[in-house]
C-alpha cells in the first residue's frame, strides 16, 4: 500500500492543526475527528484493511501536517485492531511517527528522536513477526523497510529539525 493520496470526500480536513501548549485542548477540532473515528468498528476481524477510510484519513492527516489529529484517528484504528496482530504493531509505529512529527513542530527535537526510535523498535518487532501476505491488510502493502530505513537515517543525525518530519506518502518514492 502506498500511503493514501486523499481521504473520503465526507471527511474534511480539520479547520486548523492543534498544537499542545500553544492552544487549549478545547480548541482542537474534535467534531471533524469524531466523524472519522465513528467509521472505526468496535473490532476489526482478522486484520485492518489498507483501504479503510479512517486509516487512510489518519495517514492523510499526518501527511498534511495535522500530526496531533493523525495520532488521534490512528489510535482509534489501533484500538480496534486485532490484539497481537501485525497491523496493531505497524499502527503503533505510525502513531509514534505522527507524535514525533508533532514534537518537531513544537521544537522538541530530543522528544522527536526518542519517539522515532520507539517507532523503529516497533518496526523491528514487526519484521520479526512477518507472515505470509493476506493481500489487503494494512501491513501487506505498506513500505515497512523504507520507513525503517528512514527512521534509522534520522537516528544518526546530530539534531533533528522541523524539516525532518516524516510524510507517509513520501516513503519509497525517492
Amino acid at each position: 500500500m502506498s500511503a493514501p493520496q486523499s481521504s473520503s470526500p465526507a471527511l474534511q480536513l480539520p479547520q486548523w492543526a492543534y498544537i499542545p501548549g500553544e492552544m487549549e485542548e478545547d480548541d482542537a477540532d474534535h467534531d471533524t475527528l469524531w466523524k472519522a473515528k465513528s467509521l472505526v468498528p468496535s473490532r476489526f476481524r482478522d486484520y485492518v484493511p489498507a483501504r479503510h477510510p479512517a486509516l487512510r484519513y489518519g495517514m492523510t492527516l499526518n501527511d498534511r501536517g495535522y500530526f496531533w489529529e493523525s495520532q488521534e484517528v490512528l489510535e482509534a484504528v489501533w484500538a480496534a485492531a486485532p490484539q497481537g496482530g501485525r497491523e496493531r504493531i505497524l499502527l503503533r509505529a505510525c502513531i509514534l511517527v505522527a507524535n514525533g512529527n508533532l514534537r518537531l513542530r513544537m521544537q522538541k527535537p530530543n522528544a522527536a528522536a526518542r519517539l522515532f526510535g520507539e517507532a523503529s523498535a516497533e518496526l523491528n518487532t514487526l519484521s520479526a513477526r512477518m507472515a505470509a501476505s493476506s493481500g489487503d491488510g494494512f501491513v501487506d502493502g505498506f513500505p515497512i523497510a523504507e520507513l525503517a530505513a528512514l527512521l534509522q537515517a534520522k537516528s544518526v543525525k546530530p539534531e533533528l529539525t522541523k524539516a525532518d518530519w516524516i510524510a507517509f506518502s513520501a516513503i519509497g518514492k525517492t
